[in-house]
């Protein structure tokens, strides 16, 4: 079973509460989504590390429940 938007979205704002996120569903199948994620704790992090933040933040739902995710991290300007 996919995840949903609703679910991501919920999931990423847990771990990093003050970030902005949209989410869209890229094939309208729940199983292929882009997000964006703008937070102020990605401030001085590398895009890398930006990434790992939110995947930690989805549990290791990446690969399996959750199939695809365009991620696009950066802080607030």
């Amino acid at each position: 079973m996919p995840m949903n938007a609703a679910d991501i979205e919920r999931m990423i704002k847990e771990a990093i509460p003050d970030a902005t996120v949209t989410i869209r569903d890229l094939a309208g199948d729940g199983d292929h989504y882009a997000a964006e994620v703008v937070s102020a704790s990605f401030e001085g992090k590398s895009r890398v590390q930006q990434h790992q933040m939110v995947y930690q933040a989805l549990q290791g739902n990446m690969g399996g429940v959750l199939h695809a995710l365009a991620l696009q991290t950066s802080a607030p300007k």
